[in-house]
Order: structure tokens, then C-alpha cells, then sequence
């Protein structure tokens, strides 16, 4: 670029010009008209040399004018991808600052391996954040991104295996990660267990020695599916910090019960994490005697301390004594709180310290009377939670009475929600259906039981010294355990599984777990600025075609976009980059 002096209505005119070639004749581009020279003369005591300095110092820190020269009439080669994605250059910077990529070289100096580890690593976790698919797929669209990755298919299985044995590890390097970038609440875990499906007729078999003791469970298992499904199942429990980034996560057999996936995952935690103390937040479905115990006392042999729990427990399923304390006007006090739309609402609550006896499995696996424990337990009353159980119910019965009206049409697995407000009813263990002859009729005593507990809730738990509201406080953050089980089953769409064997399974719900933790962070990052279907939905569309000349044409700029550009210093505004300008965004370091 440099200063043009020419003539304009008579008068002497000043411009930035930038020269460049065409056909290899030299033309020039005005850039910048900057006015009659007279006029200038008046801001500036010699506006010529003032502005040669100008067009100096712009030269030397902007980059050059490049003529770009399009062919309208060429054609698109087959099989070639003129189409990537840059998006991937957000969680490519989380996948940085988590120090990934250092933690598969190092495991690699110790492989005798032909490919790279973290490349297929970052393949398949950028694959899972952005365009979840089979690994298959993610192999055959690799080109996508602008990575060089240089494996086959076949390499994409044998790395499977050693993500598999790394798995807790890759965990335990996570969370130092976290805690040194974002920073945790180490006290808190919050803690829930879902299900996902495999698209298979069969389950795994059993191992057995030969004495007949199981010595391994089969993981794909029939059991409680989350969506009443058939197929075999695997089931997750995932472990979570107060801002909703994932700790830690387990996989078990889909045969086996949820409750008794808590103990051995807080022992890990501790023992990986080296945490003295935990309190574990749960819903109800976890709230059992032996849990509740582990989490009261010494619950290891080589830690001891008393860890602590906050537990949703159902009051319909407590005994007498709590029911009467919860439906005893007696001691509630009333109080409001904001909802998330800004809208007063109002409740009463109570608690009390109370001394509960608990029983526990001995050695022959029968229960018999165990510990004593106190524990702090509250129960709140809301008729906005009243209108909605009733409405909840209401729905329920207008299907078990259409159940009633018409068995034929319905079995065990439709009938669900259903079926507990029908007296007699039975299935058939062969289809499911419900048997010819059965005396159907509406169950209203157990109607008319659960409309006096309408609108109350109940937590119980360890921490006798919190508030009321502080332990409401806590319980609430359950619904971000919840929400990311959404996103790992609906934005990366874990579900159904294809994979097969074990160590791949287990590599599978690794790479959804790191992917959900760089999406958790970057929420942290943007300080939640944005949803998480808002996130992906930009870096999907933050996508370039080929031009010429190893240049790339951009088309989508957001608000999203805009609050990456602040947090991690990206330039991605240009409508056209190059491909050294894009290898700079993508070799993002802090």
C-alpha cells in the first residue's frame, strides 16, 4: 500500500493505493480516499509525509492485497472436500488447555505403534462434538476438519483398546486439568446413572470358573430401560462438580441394579482424586440403606472420615411415622423464591433432626437391623408441584382406564405409568400381553392415598448444619446432571452403541465424557452465555469453501462466534482466510 497524490476537480487529491498484477499487467486498487490535500493541510502541517508514514506502518502490520483470479467455468472433482469445518477450533483449544494432546505423547513413547494416538483421539472426540456418528463414518469424513490424520480404520479399533485402559487415568488427568483451569468445588458430587441401548438380539453371557462362581457379569444386558426398550442395555453413572462439569464416569451391566454403582465410584474418586471428603447429591432412586451408610461412616479401610449425602426420598414410599410428620401442619413455615422465569413462588417447609435406624446386607445377603444414624430431613409443600403431580396423575388414569376398556390393546412394556392404578392385572412372561378373563378394575384406594401427598417433596440428608434453603440450594443442581445425560444421548448421540466388545464400549463412553467436559468448560469459559445446542449449532455452521490458491471462503459469523474471538483471541471475522491464517487459529496455545 502507498500514498497516490491525483488531480480532482482541478485540485490535488490524496488516496491509499495497493498494486497488485492481473493477467501479468500491474493495476491499482484505491483502499482509502483520504480528501483534498487543502483540506488536510489543515489538520495536518505536511499531511503528504504524514500520511506516507501512515501507508509505511499499515504495509509493514497488515497483510497484502491478493488478487484472487476465479475460474466461474471449472468443475468440482469428484471425491474431493472442498467443504471444512473450523468450528472444531474451539474444542480443539479446550482439548489444548486440558493438556490432551501431551498426555497421548507420552503414552505413545511407551507403544509400539504405526499410528498416533491423539490423532484419532481428537478425531473421534471433535467427531462426537460436532457430528456424532459411528467411528466408521467419522474415518470416511475425516477430511471434514483440517487435520492431518493419517491412520486407517483398522488403526481406529486397535487405538480403541488402549483408550480402554486408559480410561480412568484419562480421568484423573482431567480433573487436575479442570482444577487448574476453572477451578472445582471438590465437596460436592453430584451423581446419577442412565441407561443406553444397543441395537443387538442378544445379550453377553456370563463367565463362570469352574467351581460355578460368576467370575464376569456380561455387560449388555436386558434390564430397566430408560426409553422401555428390548435391546440389550449398558448403564453410565456419571459424577459431576457444582458448575456441571463431569468428575468422573463408570459403566456397568445393564443386569445389574443403578443403586449399587455409587459405592465403588466415590471409592475411585477419593482414592484417584485424592479427596478427603465428599458429599454426594442424588436422587431417590440411589437413597438406599447401603449407601446412605457407606456415606455416613468410616467408609473406607485405608481413609477413614465421614463423607455426607443430600438424597431426594420419595414420601409415598416412607414409612407411617414420616408421613405423619409431613402431612402434621405443625412447625411449617412459609417462604417465596424466584422461579426461572422471574415469577414469585411460594412454599412452606419444615426439617427435622432425626435419629434413623437402617438395615443392612451381611455376609449371607439377608438384611438385618444395622446402624443408627441421624440425619437431617426436610420436606417442602408447593401447589405449583401439587397442580403438577395431580395433572401427572390425572394423565396416568385416563390411560389405566382406557386400559381397562380395552387389555387387548396394551402390554407391559405400553401399559407403563398405567398399570399401578389397575387392580388385578397381570403379563404374560412369553409376549408381554395382558391374559384373556382378568377383572379389571380403577385402583381408587391408591388414588385417593397418593392425593394427600400432593404438592410435598422430601431430602434428606448428612449436613445437619445447612439451612433449609441451602440444602433446597444444592438438591436443585441435580438438573445438571440431567441435562447432560441429554446431551451426551441427544446432541452427541451416544445412543444406540455399535460397537461391540467391551474395551470398545468402554473407549466409546470415554470419548462422550471428554467431549461433554470440553463442552462443559467452554460453557464455563463464556461465562454461560450460550446454550449448549446454541454452541454447536454456530461451530456446525462455522464452516469455509475452497477458493484458489489455498485460500477459503467464510459465510457464517454469529454472536457465538464473536464470544469465541473474545475468549481465545481467534481473528474469525475475514470473509477469506488462508491456509497459514487457519493453521495459526488451529495451533492455539495460552
Amino acid at each position: 500500500m502507498y500514498l497516490k497524490k491525483s488531480m480532482s476537480n482541478g485540485k490535488p487529491y490524496l488516496s491509499f493505493v495497493q498494486g497488485y498484477r492481473k493477467n501479468g499487467k500491474v493495476k491499482q486498487k484505491t483502499i482509502e480516499r483520504l480528501g483534498y490535500l487543502e483540506d488536510l493541510e489543515k489538520e495536518y502541517p505536511d499531511p503528504i509525509a504524514h500520511f506516507k508514514q501512515v501507508a509505511r506502518e499499515r504495509t509493514k502490520n497488515e497483510a497484502p492485497l491478493k488478487m484472487l483470479e476465479l475460474n466461474l467455468l471449472a468443475k468440482l472433482p469428484d471425491q474431493a472436500a472442498f467443504r471444512k469445518n473450523l468450528g472444531y477450533s474451539a474444542p480443539k483449544a479446550v482439548y489444548a488447555l486440558l493438556g490432551l494432546r501431551e498426555y497421548f505423547q507420552n503414552k505413545q513413547r511407551h507403544l509400539k505403534v504405526g499410528y498416533n494416538l491423539n490423532n484419532i483421539f481428537s478425531l473421534l472426540t471433535f467427531n462426537r462434538f460436532l457430528f456424532p456418528s459411528s467411528k466408521k463414518n467419522a474415518f470416511e469424513t475425516r477430511d471434514t476438519f483440517f487435520e492431518p490424520f493419517d491412520f486407517s480404520l483398522d488403526d481406529i479399533y486397535r487405538a480403541l483398546d488402549h483408550f480402554a485402559a486408559y480410561s480412568n487415568e484419562i480421568q484423573r488427568h482431567l480433573h487436575s486439568r479442570v482444577c487448574g483451569l476453572i477451578g472445582r468445588d471438590n465437596q460436592l458430587g453430584y451423581y446419577d446413572v442412565t441407561n443406553y441401548y444397543f441395537e443387538i438380539p442378544y445379550e453377553d453371557e456370563d463367565e463362570y470358573d469352574e467351581n460355578g462362581n460368576m467370575i464376569k457379569k456380561g455387560r449388555k444386558k436386558r434390564g430397566p430401560s430408560k426409553e422401555h426398550r428390548k435391546d440389550p442395555i449398558i448403564q453410565m453413572g456419571l459424577l459431576m462438580d457444582s458448575n456441571g462439569i463431569p468428575m468422573a464416569f463408570n459403566t456397568f451391566s445393564g443386569g445389574e441394579s443403578e443403586k449399587r454403582s455409587l459405592i465403588p465410584t466415590i471409592r475411585r474418586v477419593k482414592r484417584d482424586f485424592a479427596l478427603e471428603r465428599i458429599i454426594v447429591v442424588a436422587d431417590r432412586g440411589l437413597n438406599t440403606s447401603d449407601n446412605t451408610a457407606f456415606l455416613s461412616g468410616k467408609n473406607h479401610d485405608d481413609m477413614a472420615g465421614n463423607d455426607g449425602y443430600v438424597y431426594g426420598q420419595s414420601v409415598l414410599g416412607s414409612d407411617k411415622e414420616f408421613k405423619r410428620w409431613v402431612l402434621s401442619q405443625d412447625d411449617y413455615l412459609m417462604d417465596e423464591e424466584e422461579d426461572k422465569d422471574g415469577n414469585t413462588v411460594f412454599f412452606k417447609h419444615k426439617s427435622r433432626v432425626y435419629a434413623k435406624k437402617i438395615q443392612l446386607k451381611g455376609t449371607n445377603g439377608k438384611r438385618a437391623l444395622g446402624m443408627e444414624i441421624y440425619q437431617k430431613q426436610m420436606v417442602y409443600y408447593s401447589k405449583k408441584y401439587a397442580k403438577k403431580q395431580k395433572k401427572d396423575r390425572d394423565k396416568a388414569i385416563a390411560k389405566a382406564k382406557e386400559l381397562i376398556a380395552n387389555p387387548g390393546r396394551y402390554t407391559r412394556a405400553t401399559s407403563i405409568g398405567a398399570a399401578g392404578y389397575v387392580n388385578n392385572i397381570k403379563f404374560s412372561k412369553e409376549t408381554g400381553e395382558i391374559p384373556d378373563g382378568l377383572l379389571l378394575t380403577l385402583n381408587e384406594a391408591r388414588i385417593r392415598e397418593e392425593e394427600k401427598y400432593d404438592g410435598y417433596y422430601s431430602i434428606v440428608t448428612s449436613e445437619k448444619r445447612l439451612s433449609d434453603k441451602e440444602i433446597l440450594d444444592i438438591y436443585k443442581g441435580l438438573w445438571e446432571i440431567e441435562e447432560s445425560f441429554k446431551i451426551i444421548k441427544s446432541e452427541f448421540k451416544a445412543r444406540p452403541v455399535y460397537v461391540k466388545k467391551d474395551e470398545h464400549v468402554e473407549a466409546h463412553f470415554l470419548v462422550c465424557f471428554v467431549a461433554l467436559v470440553i463442552m462443559r468448560v467452554l460453557e464455563q469459559m463464556l461465562r454461560k452465555k450460550h446454550t449448549v445446542r446454541q454452541i454447536r449449532n454456530s461451530l456446525i455452521s462455522y464452516s469455509c469453501s475452497y477458493l484458489e490458491q489455498n485460500y477459503y471462503l467464510f459465510d457464517y459469523r454469529d454472536d457465538v462466534i464473536r464470544s469465541f474471538e473474545s475468549v481465545f483471541g481467534f481473528d474469525l471475522g475475514k470473509k477469506i482466510m488462508s491456509q497459514a491464517e487457519i493453521r495459526k487459529i488451529l495451533q492455539y496455545k495460552k
